[in-house]
């Protein structure tokens, strides 16, 4: 007949004093596996500041991100530029920042301004690609601003490639084109334009 103390609980079952907190015991198990010690005086209360920042980046609410209001004329593009949100590396656990230009024709209803940035900031706080990111970000304006023609783009630079392995700062640029920003034509050429003077 087994018990609780015949099951293997892994690492964190190895350490001494675990606490209420898995956030915190893993910070502290890290910290061990490092070759630091917890409980010096500059790291003793680094594994709770460190569970609060991963429940506040897991946890962020953007608030309300579908205030729409009746367009004044339908098909007026609408550019935002230089949002700047960050993000982590979901195959490295590193941030990543990416700075933001969204477009999009308008229909029968415009997207309030401060929705774009909201958006963002909800799709940015998740382990996260940048590929995957400027696609979530164009789905959604997609279907609050009830619209087929979104433009994303996205430029960032990632830590994990500036802070390991080749260690060479870079900038990486991916977009998602909907409806009319997909195809070779003036919105298009609009939106990209906008981008190079933007820059």
């Amino acid at each position: 007949m087994s018990t609780d103390l015949d099951v293997d609980k892994g690492p964190l079952a190895m350490m001494d004093g675990l606490g209420a907190d898995p956030l915190e015991d893993l910070a502290r198990l890290l910290l061990k596996e490092i070759g630091e010690d917890p409980s010096r005086d500059g790291l003793r209360d680094t594994p709770a500041r460190y569970a609060r920042w991963w429940r506040e980046f897991i946890e962020y609410d953007p608030g309300t991100v579908d205030t729409v209001f009746e367009a004044t004329s339908a098909g007026q593009l609408v550019l935002v530029s230089g949002i700047e949100v960050w993000s982590l590396c979901e195959h490295h656990l590193l941030p990543f920042n990416c700075s933001l230009t969204i477009g999009y024709r308008a229909a029968d209803r415009l997207l309030g301004l401060s929705k774009f940035a909201r958006i963002a900031h909800h799709r940015a706080h998740r382990l996260q690609v940048q590929e995957r990111l400027v696609a979530d970000i164009a789905a959604d304006v997609a279907r609050i601003a009830g619209t087929e023609d979104v433009g994303v783009i996205g430029t960032g630079e990632h830590l994990c490639m500036t802070m390991r392995g080749i260690k060479t700062s870079a900038r990486m640029t991916s977009s998602s084109l909907l409806g009319a920003f997909a195809e070779e034509g003036l919105l298009r050429s609009e939106l990209l334009t906008h981008l190079q003077t933007a820059r």
